[in-house]
């Protein structure tokens, strides 16, 4: 994994470059707010899929016209993650407190709001770095959809959130829009930046959706077991607000008598929660064989996605078409 990671990291500084270079004004303390979880780091997967996909397709040219189209997907995607903070009540975000929580409310709402708009102002730079004028008009109807697609998703876990009428086909759906559309974008916009046809444009939109798929099934994963230390989140936040994730709905589709009582009483959003009860119930999780199941689902979305990118021919930068299949094994095997 060590050989994507850096790329992911030169990715990271050629799109925080650019967005710091452009998104500075006044009043300070909106700007700051704005900017506050992008100085913070992260991993800028979707830049790097924007970015990668380009240079598959059309070299270092198509790498090139690419970087707004991977700023734009960047800042988009930190203003939902701004508004998503506030609606979960998160306390910390990569290593450091939310937005919210430094700022307020109100200034975080607001500098969400910034974050959306300047993602398109991105977008309308890109004629600058070669695409043309129709170009940008399709790379803004792109990322339009995508931010659909993402307030439905946000909308379906918020009513996931009240009841346990949750299939996993129920929560495949909610993943494919909140999380499976952004990087689905990004993989477009990539497309669009390496000059491809429509039909490599959708085909690599199904890449993003799937990796976004795996992605996600991860993160989960990494919600209820990961090491805090590097995630940056605290340990059990999902099953504190009794998010029904695909391991939560497997374990509770797999226990039995007075376990699966206590995991779904300890996920009522409602209920107090002590950090014994949270560690009994990632227990009674583990024991039910949630996570394998989870994990085994999340690796046959990411084999979905190598595939995908394995087929294309005649590309032109193979180097990029590998950090590509490498990313999809990243995505589920990563600990941050």
């Amino acid at each position: 994994m060590g050989n994507i990671e850096l790329q992911l990291v030169k990715y990271a500084k050629v799109v925080d470059h650019f967005i710091l270079e452009r998104l500075s004004g006044s009043p300070e303390n909106l700007y700051k707010a704005a900017l506050h979880l992008v100085k913070a780091g992260g991993k800028r997967l979707r830049p790097a899929i924007a970015m990668l996909i380009a240079r598959m397709l059309d070299g270092i040219e198509g790498e090139a016209r690419a970087i707004p189209l991977a700023a734009a997907i960047e800042t988009s995607h930190t203003f939902t993650l701004i508004h998503d903070d506030i609606m979960d009540r998160d306390d910390f975000r990569r290593g450091v407190p939310t937005v919210h929580k430094t700022w307020g409310e109100s200034w975080a709402i607001l500098a969400g709001d910034l974050l959306h708009a300047y993602s398109y102002n991105f977008i309308v730079s890109s004629v600058e770095y070669g695409l043309t004028k129709s170009e940008a008009h399709e790379a803004m109807r792109i990322l339009t959809t995508a931010g659909i697609k993402v307030s439905r998703g946000q909308a379906y876990d918020l009513l996931f959130e009240k009841t346990w009428d949750v299939s996993v086909v129920d929560y495949l759906d909610m993943v494919f829009h909140k999380t499976g559309a952004m990087m689905e974008a990004s993989a477009k916009l990539g497309a669009l930046a390496g000059k491809a046809g429509a039909d490599v444009i959708e085909l690599m939109g199904q890449y993003g959706s799937f990796l976004g798929v795996a992605f996600q099934i991860r993160d989960d994963y990494l919600g209820v077991f990961g090491d805090p230390a590097k995630t940056g989140k605290p340990i059990y936040g999902d099953l504190r607000r009794g998010k029904k994730t695909l391991i939560v709905i497997y374990a509770v589709n797999s226990l039995k008598g007075g376990d699966r009582d206590f995991l779904v009483r300890i996920l009522d959003p409602n209920v107090e929660k002590d950090e014994e009860s949270l560690a009994r119930a990632a227990e009674l999780i583990r024991k039910s064989g949630a996570e394998k199941e989870a994990l085994n689902l999340a690796r046959i979305y990411a084999d979905r996605a190598k595939e995908i990118v394995g087929r294309l021919k005649n590309v032109a930068d193979e180097e990029a078409r590998e950090a590509l299949i490498v990313l999809a094994d990243y995505a589920v095997e990563r600990e941050r």
